[in-house]
């Protein structure tokens, strides 16, 4: 137990620039508080004492606006920076060095039972208001635009933004020059993400300009 804490508070340091101290992570973070209480959480829920867990988790939710159902499995490393507004379905999973920001929904898509919320993987990054909706697989080292509605499987290695979420790089060689944060696999530069719309329109906005210089050539000839 306290290697998986202190774990939770290294996490800290490794993705926020912000952190002084060890003590400012143990009194200060939300993020840090909600994980230690799910952890709790999580212990009565599968010992089948569900209104204990229910209470702990709806406690957690009070004290830093972020919910995560007692059910939810969750990996070491998961880093919830600011965390104001986060959601964890019942029956989501997500893997080990995972950082979800602010305003983040893992989530269903209907009133079906078992398995209804997503699974995912390793050194993955949801950057704020995104939302995964469903029962299906977010692959290794992929990252999620701010504002993304992801409602399908990502495989590993890409880049996803928009509404629907739409892959838009399938390697780091895609999305320029990256750089991991020192003592961890996450790529946090979420700001460096492609825009596919913005790209699209310059590209028809060098069309229109060809276009008019040649119908100009021609009105003169």
């Amino acid at each position: 137990m306290f290697k998986r804490i202190k774990r939770d508070i290294e996490v800290v340091f490794e993705r926020d620039p912000a952190v002084k101290s060890r003590l400012e992570v143990i009194l200060c973070y939300p993020g840090f508080h909600a994980i230690l209480l799910h952890r709790l959480a999580h212990f009565f829920y599968r010992k089948g004492y569900y209104v204990v867990a229910r209470v702990l988790s709806q406690l957690s939710r009070f004290l830093t606006q972020i919910e995560i159902h007692p059910g939810a499995a969750i990996g070491e490393g998961l880093f919830i920076d600011h965390g104001a507004g986060v959601v964890i379905g019942e029956t989501a999973e997500i893997g080990n060095n995972v950082t979800i920001y602010q305003g983040v929904t893992l989530g269903g898509t209907g009133k079906e039972k078992g398995k209804r919320h997503p699974t995912i993987g390793n050194n993955v990054v949801i950057s704020a208001g995104a939302k995964v909706l469903g029962s299906f697989k977010v692959g290794d080292n992929v990252r999620i635009g701010a504002g993304s509605v992801v409602l399908k499987q990502v495989p590993d290695n890409c880049t996803v933004v928009g509404v629907p979420g739409r892959i838009v790089a399938r390697d780091e060689k895609d999305t320029g020059e990256v750089r991991k944060e020192p003592g961890t696999l996450v790529n946090l530069e979420h700001n460096r993400l492609p825009d596919p719309i913005a790209e699209t329109l310059q590209g028809l906005q060098k069309q229109i300009r060809a276009l008019e210089s040649e119908i100009k050539q021609l009105k003169r000839t």
